[in-house]
């Protein structure tokens, strides 16, 4: 008898059966949420495994820590939230971890939380073979409820900035080669390093959201974050929100040097790490939104039928066969 394996079953797979042992709908978002008598709480952990996520080569310690934390911030405002209250951390070390190396992550650490805000209220360490960064950031529930199943038929498809970037950044760093004919703008590199290294999230985002909100009585929208990919982000609200999604290939808001082609295609849907916002609104409130704020775009729309993905130029639908970011 074949015994199932992670690989075989997926990471997605994986979360929804662990879903099964918990109240329903937990697992739906990054975030879960606790209510309480005064302000419901949003909690969201994420891990950075070394050699899964990261290594020696693509970054250093104290970037390494700013994007643990930034990654966690970038769920909860993904959530809603108006405020980062704090993070624990959990430390896996080698014993043979140079001292310098985890001063310097909590340097980067201290950093992110000083520019995003929120303090370090504890954490665990223990011994392992190789360098996990769990963190557990715990934020306040604002107005708006931003949930990836709260996205309508109608609804236009938005996102706060550029796909790709943190992909290039890191083949970059990696020292992956391109093709021997091709040379990359010098600027881009720079940028998308930058992007790789040192993500930056969008807290005044939620008060734009309430300054053009059309409609006072809409208090959930759809929303998730692109931290597994542009293609992945519209997926999983696409599912969640049982509508499909229809694209726009060219309104997708790209550096005036990214590359065309195929590959350069598949960066930036597939890349991942970018930590941009994907969401929906009714078209009013998208527009108002547009014009508040230029690094908001409208990249697409929901409509009725199987939650699924389609360019509305057909002839990019060949990109949806592509493979998102695989963990198992």
């Amino acid at each position: 008898m074949h015994k199932e394996i992670l690989e075989d079953i997926g990471e997605k797979e994986l979360i929804n059966r662990l879903g099964k042992f918990m109240p329903k709908n937990q697992v739906s978002d990054d975030c879960a949420l606790i209510k309480t008598k005064n302000e419901n709480l949003l909690v969201n952990t994420d891990s950075l495994v070394e050699n899964v996520h990261f290594n020696t080569i693509s970054i250093c310690p104290q970037d390494l820590g700013w994007k643990a934390v930034v990654s966690n911030i970038s769920d909860l405002l993904s959530s809603g939230s108006k405020k980062t209250i704090g993070i624990t951390i959990s430390l896996i070390l080698p014993a043979k971890t140079e001292w310098i190396w985890i001063e310097e992550l909590y340097k980067g650490i201290n950093k992110a939380l000083k520019k995003y805000g929120g303090l370090i209220l504890g954490g665990d360490c223990s011994k392992g073979n190789e360098k996990i960064i769990s963190i557990t950031a715990f934020g306040i529930q604002g107005e708006l409820e931003l949930r990836r199943n709260a996205c309508k038929a109608g609804d236009i498809i938005l996102t706060t900035g550029m796909h790709g970037l943190s992909k290039l950044g890191f083949m970059i760093q990696n020292k992956i080669n391109f093709d021997n004919n091709f040379s990359l703008n010098e600027r881009l590199i720079s940028k998308s390093i930058k992007h790789f290294c040192r993500p930056k999230v969008y807290p005044i985002f939620l008060t734009n959201l309430i300054k053009t909100r059309s409609n006072k009585k809409i208090r959930r929208i759809g929303c998730t974050d692109s931290s597994d990919g542009l293609f992945q982000s519209i997926q999983d609200l696409a599912i969640a929100s049982n509508c499909k999604a229809i694209m726009n290939y060219e309104k997708m808001p790209k550096d005036k040097n990214w590359p065309k082609g195929d590959k350069w295609d598949e960066y930036y849907f597939f890349g991942g790490e970018d930590y941009e916002l994907v969401f929906s609104l009714p078209k009013k409130w998208a527009n108002n939104l547009c014009k508040l704020d230029k690094n908001i775009y409208e990249i697409g729309y929901f409509v009725n039928g199987k939650p699924s993905i389609e360019f509305k130029d057909k002839n990019k639908n060949h990109l949806l066969k592509n493979i998102p970011f695989k963990h198992f």
